[in-house]
Order: C-alpha cells, then structure tokens, then sequence
C-alpha cells in the first residue's frame, strides 16, 4: 500500500476535494443538515476558517484557512466524515457496505473500522498565491454549474456564495 505524504505548512490555505464511496449517491445533499452540524462541531473544536464551501450530491470542495500555529487538516476531515457518518448511520441512511471483500474474507475497510459512505482518502492542493487562491475559490463556487446543477452559481443552495454576497466579496 502507498504511503501517502501530506505538507505540512502552519497557516496553510488549502483546496480540497472530499468525495462519497459511491459517486452515484446524492447522500451529502439529502442529509446536508448533518454534514453542517459535522463542520460546526469540528471548528469548535479544531478552529480554521472557511474561505469557500460547496457541497454537492457526491462529493464537496471546500478552501480552508488553517492558524497559523497549526497544519493538521488530516484530523479535522477524519473528525467530520466520522461525525457524518456516525449521524447518517443513526438516522438510518448509511449505505449497505459489503461484509465481504471480493476474495470472501472479511471486507478489509469495516476491518479499519470505515463506514463505506466516504472514499477513504481526499484530495489536497496548498494554495501558493493569491491568484491561486481566488482561482480555487472560484472553482468550489461555480463547480454546480460546472456539473449541470445550477446555471448561475448564486442559484446554488449549498454554497458559500451565499455568504460571500452578502459580505459583498463574491465578484461574478
């Protein structure tokens, strides 16, 4: 198995892509109040600002600012797809997550404890610049018109965008 390195940079401004295990579900959509609650409960525990957030039905992006005496960002996405999980599965909405793998021994991602609702890593990129920065902030936002969900960003519910407009940052 690789052994997968992450940057370590306190402070870091960072883009991610956080996908569901089965890109055919809309469970972040249907169950958007949990994932809210998720990220709620995560800041207050581990602070970090939110520069753009976009949820879509199988998957997010999100740009997050981290303080400047921390870099650990590995944490805060394990403590929200827990959480999420944990509350999705209460709720009785988890998806059915095969016991076995496909050589008949137990599946070895329950082994790890998953839940099978997240795929079990993420996708990262440190912000280098502030072009960079406004760039990826711009692609979570208008990611929904991008994928057919909306055809303005602003009509896109589960946004930042939202936010931003009201503070008069978002620019079209």
């Amino acid at each position: 198995m690789p052994n997968y390195r992450r940057r370590r940079i306190p402070g870091a401004s960072v883009f991610f892509t956080v996908c569901l295990a089965d890109r055919g579900s809309s469970l972040l959509l249907e169950e958007v109040d949990i994932l809210r609650q998720a990220v709620r409960v995560t800041r207050e525990r581990r602070p970090f600002r939110i520069d753009a957030f976009v949820v879509l039905p199988n998957h997010l992006h999100a740009v997050w600012t981290l303080p400047d005496q921390d870099h650990d960002y590995s944490q805060r996405w394990g403590a929200i797809k827990a959480y999420f999980s944990k509350h999705v599965r209460r709720s009785g909405r988890a998806p059915d997550v095969p016991v076995r793998s496909v050589s008949g021994g137990v599946n070895p991602a329950l082994r790890r404890g998953h839940t099978g609702i997240w795929q079990q890593r993420f996708w990262e990129h440190h912000i280098r610049n502030r072009e960079d920065h406004v760039a990826h902030v711009r692609l979570c936002l208008t990611d929904p018109v991008k994928h057919g969900l909306a055809s303005r960003p602003e009509d896109w519910l589960h946004s930042s965008i939202h936010r931003d407009i009201r503070n008069g940052t978002w620019t079209a």
